[in-house]
């Protein structure tokens, strides 16, 4: 199950924290809950987490849940962290509606259920998930969990294009060279794959290249 890495969920938890009031945060409770986790504690961030989870804070209900995921705890239960990540979500986490998409799509609970984590990635693309964005494109576009729509693909690829997301640029450049999903558009397309190049994709150098190439040539845009 890769619902989250140890590493990238440590980042995931030191961002969240800071997007949030300190007012209602309870900060030296969850700060302290956060140092114990990255120094190794797993027992003392629990207890902090568990401790701030009953105050109802959607980070805390998060932090548990990912615990319960990745088996950090002496009884984890796959059905607690459902249960924590839907209270969390129905505060507007995104990160909870991100993960309660990977959950179902992976089948932590049993059999995989596409629809219903389509229903989460929608909903945390929505609040601005570039990896939700990037999820939910890529149903649309394979149509697993939805019925193929290149243009909903278009849509999300360009959302999470707009977002920094590499592979989302090379799609989205590739959708405006061949017409998939959007009007042919050579010179958006060129755009995109120069985006893309300047992140580092490793393909999108020749295909500006080419286009390039093409455009000098004259051939319609």
């Amino acid at each position: 199950m890769q619902i989250l890495t140890k590493r990238s969920a440590l980042i995931a938890l030191w961002v969240a924290l800071a997007s949030l009031q300190p007012a209602a945060a309870a900060p030296d409770a969850m700060e302290q809950a956060l140092s114990a986790y990255a120094s190794g504690d797993l027992k003392a961030a629990a207890r902090g987490f568990t401790a701030l989870s009953a105050r109802h804070l959607p980070l805390a209900n998060y932090n548990l849940a990912m615990m319960h995921l990745r088996g950090e705890l002496p009884r984890p239960s796959p059905r607690e962290a459902r249960r924590l990540l839907e209270r969390a979500a129905a505060q507007g986490f995104v990160s909870a509606e991100y993960a309660l998409g990977q959950l179902h799509e992976q089948g932590v609970l049993g059999k995989p259920d596409l629809r219903l984590a389509m229903r989460w990635f929608a909903a945390a693309a929505a609040h601005g998930s570039v990896d939700a964005q990037m999820a939910i494109a890529t149903a649309y576009y394979l149509g697993r969990g939805a019925p193929a729509n290149m243009t909903q693909a278009a849509h999300w690829y360009r959302e999470a294009a707009k977002g920094g997301d590499v592979g989302a640029q090379y799609l989205l450049a590739s959708m405006y060279e061949t017409g998939l999903g959007l009007p042919t558009d050579l010179r958006l397309a060129r755009y995109w794959y120069d985006i893309a190049a300047r992140n580092g994709d490793e393909a999108a150098p020749a295909k500006r290249r080419e286009l390039d190439e093409r455009l000098s040539a004259g051939e319609p845009s």
